[in-house]
């Protein structure tokens, strides 16, 4: 019997299943603490990665097309857009063990 290719059913927001637009396109914004203070941690995919930045970890290039991790305050006293614009781009490992 030939298989059949129809959708069986639709994913709707609720299923576990269901992924986010967003969220496929540039990864899980969390919260993490370090240091007694939060950090709000963006991933960067390596086709989202279109500049070179320098980790603060390690003084080294992140280059074009590399995944890393954008770092900035979520606690900061200036405000969010201050925070925002005090950005930093980490290598992942480097993040992990700082």
């Amino acid at each position: 019997m030939p298989r059949s290719n129809r959708p069986r059913g639709r994913k709707t927001a609720g299923d576990d299943a269901y992924l986010d637009v967003e969220r496929l396109t540039f990864g899980w914004r969390r919260t993490e603490t370090k240091r007694g203070a939060q950090y709000t941690v963006q991933p960067i995919s390596a086709a989202n990665a279109q500049k070179v930045y320098v980790c603060p970890g390690c003084g080294r290039d992140i280059a074009v097309g590399v995944e890393h991790l954008a770092v900035w305050r979520a606690d900061g006293v200036r405000g969010d857009a201050a925070d925002l614009a005090d950005r930093r781009h980490w290598h992942t490992h480097c993040w992990k063990i700082a």
